[in-house]
């Protein structure tokens, strides 16, 4: 078949140029939204009175053939086949003969591209959200079985304050809660229809677009037609919300492997979740733990390339925009796997409570014992202060903060009365912090409830 642009030109393109062009061995892959928008726009030009009805009859039943044929695997493509538009036209036009031509009339692959890009998309993101929720499910039903097994928290990865199992699991589905409504937003910006833009200027038919947007799924239209064939905003949305999610999965990813070292020990992978090593036999390595990190970097490259691509391009379509596509589909084949194995681990994760408590250490309660100051009447930075001194008195004689005696404390300050002793309990340290969002029993099931009525 000669090219679709091939009139011009009194040579072929060189075999090589043509291997370089050719964008068919990853945009295959939109068939059926190419198929799907063809319908919807014969539907168009019938409206327009540019097809009879039996024309556009003629042209669905053959597009209809071609999406079987891709179903089933037995579409052969020719060697001038150098996109999915090509090939769908080129094969309509061997089915339904010169009819066939007439689909493109009023219509550029500039709208045509851009349009079968965007439907791609939106399927993309609700599949993404799908597999986002099965891991925030997983997450939720982990957390609510161990809801108040307690644990040390950590910031700057050093002994901070008494938490709960549940309490830190839970904080790793509000980033992902954040990436839901990130992709909803993305979709929303993504559905917005150029069909009918032609190549930038608009259709020279009466094409209703309004009418294509509805039959596509579109929520709005583009209203410059300029801007609609070169608008690739929406690509680097997707690109940076796959980022986001990738980061997010990659902090999880992080803490859970340095959970599961020996030194450690709060957790332990499921074996079909771990893999061994060639040379030391007793080794259980969190493989899929770092590729979820590695894979961090490679959604964030994807983005840091695209945009490199797009920033210094005039206005209306460039051929630079064929490098969209593979960075978007490489985001959403690493989320598509990513996401699932990240909830297989998380549901089948086994916790180890007595490492756990086992590092429950008296200086976790620094904080309670200053809070203890704070009801008598000192203001907190002067407790703060205080406590330090008690800290480092402690150290001084290399015991607990607990083992020092009354008089010991009331050397420091003599607001330490008979009953400093009962601050020193965890579960008391957790139920004082009665806020929403804190490590309380009643505000821990009010965050469960409420991260439960979001799934």
């Amino acid at each position: 078949m000669s090219k679709l642009w091939g009139g011009r030109f009194a040579r072929p393109t060189d075999t090589v140029v043509r291997q370089f062009h050719d964008s068919l061995p990853f945009d295959v892959r939109m068939y059926n939204e190419d198929i799907r928008g063809s319908i919807a726009w014969a539907k168009g030009l019938v409206k327009a009175d540019m097809l009879t009805e039996d024309e556009a009859a003629t042209i669905i039943s053959g597009l209809e053939q071609v999406r079987t044929e891709f179903e089933e695997d037995t579409l052969v493509f020719d060697e001038g086949d150098e996109d999915i538009h090509t090939a769908v036209e080129r094969r309509l036009t061997e089915i339904v003969g010169d009819v066939g031509g007439k689909l493109h009339t009023g219509r550029s692959r500039n709208d045509q591209v851009a349009t079968d890009f965007r439907l791609w998309t939106m399927q993309a993101i609700r599949h993404i959200q799908a597999q986002l929720a099965g891991l925030q499910a997983a997450i939720v039903n982990h957390a609510e079985a161990n809801l108040m097994v307690p644990m040390p928290g950590y910031t700057h990865l050093q002994h901070a304050q008494p938490v709960t199992w549940g309490h830190w699991l839970l904080s790793h589905f509000w980033p992902l809660q954040r990436d839901q409504e990130r992709w909803t937003e993305v979709w929303g910006r993504t559905a917005v229809s150029p069909l009918g833009s032609a190549a930038f200027a608009g259709a020279a038919f009466p094409i209703d677009r309004e009418f294509l947007a509805q039959e596509l799924g579109f929520k709005a239209i583009t209203l410059n037609s300029q801007d609609a064939v070169s608008d690739r905003d929406f690509v680097a949305d997707f690109l940076y919300a796959a980022t986001m999610t990738g980061l997010h999965l990659s902090r999880l990813s992080e803490q859970l492997a340095l959970y599961c070292t020996t030194e450690f020990g709060f957790v332990r992978l499921d074996d079909a979740y771990a893999t061994g090593s060639s040379i030391m036999p007793q080794k259980k390595n969190p493989d899929t733990l770092e590729l979820t990190r590695g894979k961090a970097g490679r959604l964030l490259g994807n983005l840091a390339g695209f945009l490199a691509t797009i920033k210094g391009l005039p206005s209306s379509y460039d051929k630079d925009l064929q490098e969209d596509k593979e960075p978007l589909f490489d985001a959403f084949d690493t989320l598509d796997l990513a996401l699932p194995v990240m909830a297989g681990v998380v549901s089948t994760l086994t916790i180890n409570s007595d490492k756990m408590a086992a590092q429950l250490e008296p200086g976790l309660l620094a904080t309670d014992l200053a809070d203890y100051l704070v009801r008598r009447g000192l203001p907190f930075r002067q407790a703060h202060h205080i406590i330090g001194e008690v800290v480092q008195a402690a150290e001084a004689r290399g015991i607990e903060i607990t083992a020092l005696t009354l008089a010991e404390l009331q050397g420091i300050s003599e607001l330490f009365g008979e009953g400093v002793t009962a601050v020193f309990n965890f579960e008391a340290s957790l139920n004082s912090r009665d806020v929403p969002g804190g490590t309380s029993e009643k505000a821990l099931q009010a965050q469960l409830q409420a991260a439960r009525n979001l799934l």
